[in-house]
């Protein structure tokens, strides 16, 4: 199964906002949203980074309150792992294991982001994908 299926099923919407943006009013969508990362894009929607709960808990812990203050692109994620609806699951599964990340961007050829999967949508598509197999084996096992 391909990162087009997820898409597929959850859609491709992507949030983004641009790197001048102040924190606090990124937490805002966060929070508006009930999502748990914003893209960061140029005006061509390239992306610049990525913006998560994880790094706006860093950057209050690092400079208190006063960092909700400050433009985006000060404490984004500006290293993004990014991947395309080509890829397998099971390898962007593992790339969010091994960098230990919860968001990657979908980008098509253009580097332009074409959607955003969570693990939580990835685990939601295995575990369909399990059911969908164990329904499927116990109709061949019931099949005479």
């Amino acid at each position: 199964m391909s990162v087009a299926s997820i898409l597929k099923g959850k859609g491709r919407g992507v949030i983004a906002e641009n790197a001048e943006t102040l924190l606090v009013d990124i937490c805002k969508v966060l929070g508006d949203k009930k999502i748990g990362a914003i893209l960061i894009t140029d005006p061509d929607g390239r992306i610049e980074g990525i913006i998560s709960e994880r790094d706006v808990v860093k950057a209050v812990g690092q400079q208190g309150s006063s960092a909700l203050d400050l433009p985006v692109g000060q404490v984004m994620t500006k290293s993004v792992i990014t991947c395309t609806e080509g890829d397998s699951v099971n390898s962007v599964m593992s790339k969010m294991s091994e960098g230990r990340f919860r968001h990657v961007p979908v980008v098509d050829q253009d580097q332009v982001a074409v959607g955003v999967i969570s693990i939580g949508d990835v685990v939601k598509h295995k575990i369909a994908q399990v059911e969908l197999e164990a329904e499927q084996m116990r109709s061949y096992i019931s099949t005479p």
